[in-house]
Order: structure tokens, then C-alpha cells, then sequence
């Protein structure tokens, strides 16, 4: 019995550095603290892929609050680019709809799923079509997002540019299709 009680005593100390470490590596990103997460990294490999209990994970919060030097170091450690909140949006959607054309790009040259759907079928360039610019939608489209893809209601993004009176967004989108037919057509 003696040596159960340090052994249990061992684990439960583990245990609970290993959720300070969590919760810190979630500051740390949201505060755009590099030497931090570099440490936190050091201690348990495993912290740049932890979650949250809202499902956000370093590089959700890294993109949401604009680090973009915490966002590329997290991305050359080739963390999940895809992984999804308790919503189902990813680091990718955040960045649409904060507007972060630079996060977009780094994301989107990093492997991210341009067509991931959220828990309400929404995809980036939902989110682009309804919050962000024309120039994000063009970077989504370039890298082949599917403008056909419907939400949980049966809209696409250019329905949803359309609804917000987004004319500048459904210009872009008018000029792809456009763009698409005419290539399409020639053999």
C-alpha cells in the first residue's frame, strides 16, 4: 500500500500539468506567444493538436486572433488544419469571416480542406459569400471550392452573397461561372 499512494500521488500531479499545459498553449496562441507554445511543445509534443472545451484548437484560436507567426510555426509542425470546433468550423472558416486574406492563403497552400463543412453544412466560401470580400472569395476559388456545395437550408454561397447584397461578391462569382463555362465548353 505504501507504494500505491506516491505512485497515485505521481499520476494525479502528471494529470494536472498536463491540463495547466493545455490551458496555457490556448493563452498562449490567442496572446501570439511563440517562445510559449515553442515551450509548451517541448514539455508534451502532443499540446498543438489539443482541444479545448469549446473544441478550439492552437491553430482556431492562433488564426481567430491574428498571430500569424504562431499560425505558420503551427503549421511547419504540420498540426490538423482541419480539425473542427464543437460548430464544426475550422481554423479556415475563422479566417473568412474575421476577413484575414493572409490566413486564408497560408491555410489554403498548407493542405486545408477548402470544402469542409461546419454541423450547418456551411463552407468557407459560405462564409466568405456572406461576410468577406471579393478578394477572399477569388483566393477560395482558385483553389477549386465548389460554388454548388448547399447549407442545412438548401442555399449555395452565391445565394448567400445574393441574400447579404453582397453585389461585389456576386460580380466575382458571375465572372467564375462565366469563366468556367466558356473553358468548359472548349475541347
Amino acid at each position: 500500500m505504501k507504494h500505491i499512494i506516491p505512485f497515485v500521488l505521481l499520476i494525479l500531479l502528471a494529470k494536472g500539468l498536463s491540463a495547466q499545459n493545455s490551458t496555457d498553449i490556448f493563452e498562449a496562441c490567442r496572446a501570439g506567444d511563440l517562445a510559449t507554445v515553442k515551450a509548451l511543445q517541448n514539455i508534451n509534443a502532443d499540446t498543438l493538436n489539443s482541444v479545448d472545451y469549446k473544441g478550439y484548437t492552437p491553430l482556431i484560436l492562433a488564426v481567430y486572433n491574428d498571430q500569424p507567426e504562431v499560425v505558420a510555426y503551427l503549421l511547419t509542425q504540420k498540426v490538423n488544419t482541419d480539425a473542427q470546433d464543437q460548430s464544426g468550423n475550422t481554423a479556415l472558416m475563422g479566417a473568412v469571416f474575421k476577413g484575414y486574406q493572409q490566413h486564408v492563403k497560408i491555410l489554403l497552400e498548407n493542405g486545408t480542406s477548402v470544402d469542409q463543412q461546419n454541423y450547418n453544412a456551411a463552407t468557407a466560401l459560405t462564409f466568405a459569400a456572406t461576410f468577406g470580400g471579393p478578394e477572399i472569395v477569388k483566393l477560395l476559388l482558385e483553389h477549386n471550392a465548389n460554388v454548388n456545395i448547399k447549407d442545412a437550408r438548401g442555399y449555395t454561397a452565391i445565394d448567400h452573397a445574393k441574400m447579404q447584397g453582397n453585389t461585389a461578391v456576386v460580380e466575382v462569382f458571375d465572372a467564375y461561372i462565366g469563366n468556367k463555362n466558356s473553358t468548359d465548353g472548349k475541347k
